[in-house]
């Protein structure tokens, strides 16, 4: 008999990995209901699976034995180029109540590198969305995350672990201003036209900077973007992303991030710039993984370069503000991981008992549809002449005709009375079940 599935979860993030190493893992949203495809073909058997990728974390959700989620492991070493055991000295793995744990800590942004943002969950979703349309979200998982949900839900509702926060786009807009002071002097570019880019629109808008404008590869989205963000005061621009090198010496501030599989801003594009500025300092943010802008750039001594890492420094403030919405968060997480442990041994309890009176009822099916037929076809034996019937009997050919008496349409329709007839007996047993497990 094989052992019970387990309830497992493994991944890295931005506290496991670093972001070179996190950027072979990153995947666009329409690529999730692909990957966990790929993700079922490598993993025999693998009964259940959920796959989460932003640009700090990539974690895979699992229901199935210790030897699947080793291979899973192996899956992504494979897509990765990574040794396998290169690639486990930055994973963590979280079983059964853990893996619950995680997940609820993850959904509720308490994991987060920004304690307590909010995109992680609309993210959290996404990746349920996928997994529903791959055809790879089970009972266990579906349950899971729909725990999740509403254990992020308390969170945002009775604590305030996003009331101190500081979001990536307010980061990038104070290190700016730590560079320049003057926003009506600062000229700003937003390369993208994504959220996270939307969000940094709003920050930076509203400090009303001498000009705000958007690269996009799709002009239409950018135009968008612009806008939904212009004001009386400031009428935000836009042009297509295959122009930005004879634009880019224009600006003080440059903020990317796409979903761009290469950097899209190399080094040979900021040094002209740089030179076009006559050595004017500009602040660079990639938001991005993988990376928008070439690492390169970091060395050049008129550049301020910061990534998403960069940035944690600066988001991990007030801390002693939020420590208490964190212990109240913290024991949300505690009673969502209880309730979700009652469920699973509600269901591996009941399960067995649900599959016995199935396979009980199907017995019983059986038997009455062969008594049934039996009766039937005396019935039918009966009716015919004595002489007739000693006449078969004496040719050996009584079952026969037996048999030919019998009507597929009889017999199908037997068939689906019974299953009837069981399923609405064994309706009300199974409730009972499921009711008295649930009011222990």
């Amino acid at each position: 008999m094989s052992p019970s599935p387990i309830l497992w979860t493994l991944g890295l993030n931005h506290d496991s990995a670093p972001l070179d190493v996190r950027a072979r893992f990153a995947f666009a949203s329409s690529e999730l209901p692909a990957k966990l495809g790929e993700v079922q073909s490598a993993v025999a058997d693998l009964a259940e699976v959920a796959l989460l990728s932003t640009c700090n974390r990539t974690e895979l959700y699992g229901l199935g034995s210790q030897a699947q989620q080793a291979s899973t492991i192996e899956w992504l070493a494979s897509i990765s180029g990574m040794a396998p055991e290169a690639l486990r000295a930055h994973l963590y793995v979280h079983q059964e109540q853990a893996a619950a744990r995680h997940v609820f800590r993850v959904a509720s942004g308490l994991d987060s590198m920004v304690l307590g943002e909010p995109q992680i969950l609309g993210q959290v979703k996404e990746a349920v969305r996928a997994a529903g349309d791959a055809g790879t979200l089970g009972t266990t998982l579906h349950q899971l995350f729909q725990q999740a949900f509403s254990v992020a839900k308390d969170v945002r509702t009775h604590t305030e672990i996003g009331a101190h926060s500081i979001s990536m786009a307010a980061a990038a807009t104070r290190l700016a201003a730590g560079v320049f002071e003057d926003w009506q002097h600062t000229r700003v570019l937003l390369v993208g036209a994504g959220e996270m880019i939307e969000l940094c629109a709003a920050h930076f808008a509203a400090k009303n900077p001498k000009r705000l404008s958007v690269a996009n590869r799709t002009t239409a989205r950018g135009a968008k973007l612009a806008e939904r963000f212009s004001t009386r005061a400031l009428t935000i621009e836009t042009f297509p992303l295959a122009e930005l090198p004879t634009h880019l010496h224009q600006f003080d501030v440059v903020v990317s991030s796409t979903a761009s599989t290469l950097p899209i801003i190399g080094l040979g594009a900021v040094q002209h710039a740089i030179k076009l500025r006559k050595h004017r300092p500009m602040v660079m943010v990639d938001l991005a993984v993988p990376r928008d802008i070439e690492p390169e750039v970091k060395e050049l001594s008129d550049v301020y370069l910061y990534t998403v890492d960069d940035l944690s420094a600066v988001v991990q403030t007030n801390l002693a503000n939020r420590a208490a919405a964190v212990s109240a968060a913290e024991k949300l997480v505690d009673a969502g991981v209880r309730d979700f442990a009652a469920w699973q041994q509600t269901r591996s309890s009941a399960v067995p008992k649900i599959q016995a009176l199935h396979e009980q009822a199907a017995a019983w099916q059986e038997q009455e549809i062969e008594r049934v037929k039996k009766q039937f076809l005396k019935e039918v034996f009966d009716a015919m002449r004595p002489e007739a019937a000693e006449g078969l009997a004496d040719q050996g050919l009584v079952d026969q005709g037996l048999r030919q008496a019998q009507s597929e349409q009889v017999e199908q329709a037997l068939r689906v009375l019974a299953r009837n007839l069981s399923n609405k007996f064994l309706h009300a047993a199974i409730l009972q079940i499921k009711e008295s497990k649930e009011a222990l």
